[in-house]
């Protein structure tokens, strides 16, 4: 029988309260995240787990396991001690996987970083992290060279005055220590990448090994058995992304899976892997959907293998939507949603079999409540929990929740309340079968391409310019990038540059997924009486300016 919101709700203390419709799942104690994700690999020590769509070099499962106790022996030879944070800059590779788990096993942190970001981005996760060594590869090591800190290099390319990763794992194998045994606690962290949160500048996210292995155990508690070993999956969402990591890298070890490693977004290429390697589950962002949804070659698409599709990282357009689901009748398109501070996936639908009670939530929602969560949703205004089909802040509480943002402890009491709840800064509803949707954002973060842009540091970078006295960014809808970054700016009364100067000036201080894509000078940025910047009346009168320049 099919439960109602009625049976999954529960009023604690006048907090209305939604709980997941399946039974909970048991989370195994003091095991930690790779030894989660690499149990029973002997079992498939011959299937490959990675493998590069472009090159066909590969790896298998049993090599991860092996290269995954080099590395961390190597680590700790260099002197990498419990707690130590390993920032990891790389692309893409079949290795990725090996340097986060081997970190992890050591007992450092990984703390995964994009490689196209600015080496002042880079520098400033490395100095907030405090990091102890950087993992990277030789065309990338320009921007850390600088910074002081032992690096690894990752490649056939050899660097002066680095540790190169072929002799490190070959003499870490080699050695005879007599070095305890590294004791790693499931509480320890393991993990600390850098999000925006809620409220705007990048922040260090501390994620436990519980908090990883409670994540994978809600979000796989409904894979068959019988897919155990047999699912490709394409992995072109970058790893250094909590989904990445996450729902991608360790969801495939446990489940002993093969992933199609692909390092940049190119449409032919994507379709060329997923054909090739007969990929079957393809996690990817709307602007890839909508690549697919405009490709001519019919006759190539009939070849496709695919069984299901999942959009997460940024939302996706009504009509991108309809459009895939015209082209590609057969292919089930799944949104979900996450958020780095809740370890990775928080929302999605269920994949079992529907006579067993796995419901398949609505399409356009992003899906059920997951096994051992609680969900509630709060007017932002009083504080007060609604009811469903009422639109209020979504709100969750699990053991997959962040310990904190690293030393911020005024914004972790911003985000977490007293009790445990997670403040997600995302407007949305449950209904009355237990389906959720997202709304709006009440936060400001800009997603483009499924890239956390915010604007604060944008504005601060603005600021930063001698002819600029005031300025304000905001998301801007755009239908292949979901949303683009727009900046109203006032300018000093002698300034000389131009707007496309202006936004040459941002692109040169900032990765390529941050650049401001429309800049417009205006008298005043509008602000209301306490000082806060008035966005919706600025995105608003971008947009009637954009509509207006384009208008016959």
């Amino acid at each position: 029988m099919e439960k109602t919101t009625k049976d999954m709700t529960k009023v604690e203390d006048e907090d209305i309260v939604f709980r997941s419709r399946f039974p909970s799942v048991s989370i195994p104690d003091n095991v930690t995240l790779p030894e989660f994700v690499l149990k029973d690999a002997e079992l498939y020590a011959d299937h490959v787990a990675f493998v590069d769509a472009t090159t066909k070099k590969s790896c298998t499962h049993g090599e991860v396991v092996r290269d995954v106790k080099r590395f961390s022996r190597g680590l700790r030879s260099l002197g990498l001690r419990t707690g130590h944070v390993v920032v990891v800059i790389l692309p893409n590779v079949i290795e990725y996987a090996i340097v986060a788990l081997g970190v992890m096993t050591a007992g450092g942190v990984f703390s995964g970083a994009n490689p196209s970001s600015h080496s002042s981005e880079i520098k400033k996760q490395v100095e907030l992290a405090e990091a102890k060594l950087i993992v990277t590869d030789e065309r990338t090591y320009i921007k850390v060279k600088e910074l002081g800190l032992p690096v690894i290099i990752l490649g056939e390319e050899r660097v002066q005055g680095t540790i190169y990763w072929d002799e490190l794992l070959a003499t870490s194998e080699r050695s005879i220590t007599n070095e305890t045994e590294t004791v790693v606690n499931q509480n320890d962290l393991c993990a600390l990448p850098f999000s925006s949160g809620t409220t705007g500048l990048s922040k260090g996210v501390m994620l436990t090994h519980r908090n990883i292995v409670a994540n994978l155990c809600s979000t796989l508690f409904s894979v068959n058995p019988d897919y155990i070993g047999k699912v490709t999956i394409l992995g072109l969402i970058p790893y250094f992304h909590i989904y990445g990591l996450t729902g991608i890298l360790c969801a495939n070890i446990r489940n002993k899976g093969k992933v199609v490693v692909m390092g940049r977004y190119d449409l032919s290429s994507v379709l060329k892997a997923l054909i090739e390697h007969e990929v079957h589950f393809a996690p990817l962002v709307p602007p890839i959907l909508l690549g697919l949804v405009k490709h001519p070659l019919d006759e190539d698409l009939a070849k496709l293998q695919l069984r299901s599709v999942m959009t997460a990282a940024a939302p996706l357009a009504p009509e991108i939507y309809e459009e895939f689901r015209r082209k590609f009748p057969q292919i089930e398109v799944q949104e979900a949603y996450g958020m780095t501070e809740h370890s990775c996936i928080t929302l999605t639908h269920g994949h079992g079999d529907p006579n067993k009670g796995h419901h398949t939530a609505k399409k356009r929602s992003v899906g059920c409540i997951l096994p051992n969560l609680e969900v509630k949703f709060v007017d932002p205004d009083t504080g007060r929990s609604l009811p469903a089909n009422t639109p209020g802040e979504v709100c969750v509480r699990s053991q997959c929740v962040m310990k904190g943002y690293y030393k911020n402890e005024a914004e972790t009491a911003q985000t977490i309340d007293e009790y445990g709840w997670l403040h997600t800064g995302d407007i949305g509803y449950i209904d009355d079968e237990g389906d959720l949707f997202i709304v709006d954002r009440l936060k400001e973060l800009i997603k483009y391409k499924g890239f956390q842009v915010a604007p604060a540091e944008l504005e601060g970078i603005l600021l930063g310019h001698p002819s600029v006295e005031d300025a304000a960014v905001v998301g801007l809808p755009d239908k292949e990038a979901g949303e683009i970054p727009g900046a109203h700016v006032v300018m000093s009364k002698d300034a000389k540059e131009s707007e496309e100067e202006m936004m040459k000036y941002i692109a040169n201080n900032v990765a390529h997924y941050k650049k401001v894509r429309v800049l417009h000078f205006v008298d005043e940025i509008p602000k209301s009486p306490s000082g806060k910047i008035m966005r919706r009346l600025i995105k608003q009168k971008m947009l009637e300016n954009i509509t207006k320049s384009t208008s016959p």
